[in-house]
């Protein structure tokens, strides 16, 4: 498709690079405009839960309702993603959510949403980026990988069966079944109708990107992996492409967190938001530090955030996926009741 469209001075990564700017630009806008985030909606303050949570699941039956339709016209495929795997490193993906979950309590929000304070001045969430992306390269690549390997070690044979759309009833019903039960959440949510028509328009940055990376730019002579939106990876790949640039190409993901950077900082300044914040006190800073260094090896062993395998893992029908998505809810909840108890019993905590 890419050769089709007569681009003579650009390569399908530089491509990909101005089209993930792009992307990170309209996340980072809609993102800072409706604070979007999976935490705020399940662990969040009980005045905003409801109307987070409504937020976060219009996005993602938006961007279920995009990708089963692209699926549907043979314009993308997953058969080669790593969602799909037939050994699913069950304990991985456990193990790895229950951290991420426990982390982004513990920072007070997840990958995404601390990327898109990075861009209103918020330098907590800047050095809680830096040292995600820093313990997500150490367990992808460095002295953290033996974790890696031995919890992925531990896998179930699904066979040929690694999504719902293999289940009897096919992709439509299924889809068709999640999309009802978060319409359910959203119905009681109370969120404001701007923010969930904002909402939609997140979400079909998932399928878009899907399309884009997949189909739009593919060219078999100098191929791209098909992406979509992400913060784990592209975390670390940042971090790295920042401090060696003349060694480390930029990719997609690059272009994604530097947009979603751009889009928040722009929104925050247009509506007078931008604010520069740092931490308040020691307890504070090693609270936010332990969660970053959580997520950092949680994302990693999940295969992803709330962002790449919920949002954009979910409407593809990936077990494992949603699998990732429920062990993060079950972390996130867990400590948050911890942190409860033990704020009852020593007021000053922070």
């Amino acid at each position: 498709m890419f050769e089709e469209l007569g681009f003579e001075t650009l390569t399908p990564v530089t491509a990909s690079i101005i089209f993930a700017l792009i992307i990170g630009v309209a996340f980072g806008v809609i993102g800072q405009h409706t604070k979007f985030c999976f935490r705020r909606g399940i662990v969040g303050d009980a005045s905003e839960r409801k109307s987070a949570r409504g937020v976060w699941f219009t996005a993602l039956i938006a961007a279920i309702i995009g990708t089963q339709v692209l699926v549907a016209m043979d314009i993308i495929s997953f058969a080669d993603h790593r969602f799909f795997v037939s050994d699913v490193p069950v304990l991985a993906i456990a193990l790895g959510g229950l951290l991420f979950g426990a982390g982004m309590v513990l920072t007070r929000g997840c990958v995404s949403r601390l990327t898109v304070l990075t861009g209103t001045g918020n330098t907590r969430a800047l050095i809680v980026l830096i040292v995600f992306g820093i313990t997500a390269h150490a367990a992808l690549k460095g002295i953290l990988a033996p974790i890696r390997v031995w919890a992925g070690s531990f896998t179930i044979d699904f066979d040929q069966t690694v999504s719902f759309a293999q289940l009897p009833g096919g992709a439509s019903l299924w889809a068709s079944l999640l999309v009802l039960a978060a319409l359910s959440l959203i119905i009681k949510s109370g969120a404001k109708t701007t923010h969930l028509i904002l909402a939609v328009i997140l979400g079909l940055l998932v399928p878009l990107s899907w399309a884009g990376t997949g189909f739009i730019l593919f060219d078999e002579f100098d191929p791209i992996a098909m992406q979509s939106l992400s913060f784990t990876s592209p975390s670390a790949d940042l971090l790295f492409w920042a401090v060696a640039s003349t060694a480390i190409p930029a990719g997609f993901g690059v272009g994604l967190m530097g947009g979603v950077i751009a889009g928040s900082a722009l929104a925050s300044l247009a509506k007078g938001e931008f604010k520069w914040q740092s931490f308040e006190t020691p307890q504070q800073t090693r609270r936010y530090l332990a969660g970053a260094m959580l997520m950092g090896l949680g994302g990693v062993l999940a295969g992803g955030c709330t962002v790449g395998a919920g949002l954009g893992g979910i409407p593809t029908l990936s077990f494992a996926a949603i699998l990732a998505l429920a062990f993060i809810t079950v972390g996130a909840i867990a400590t948050r009741r911890v942190l409860e108890g033990g704020a009852q019993r020593t007021p000053s905590f922070a």
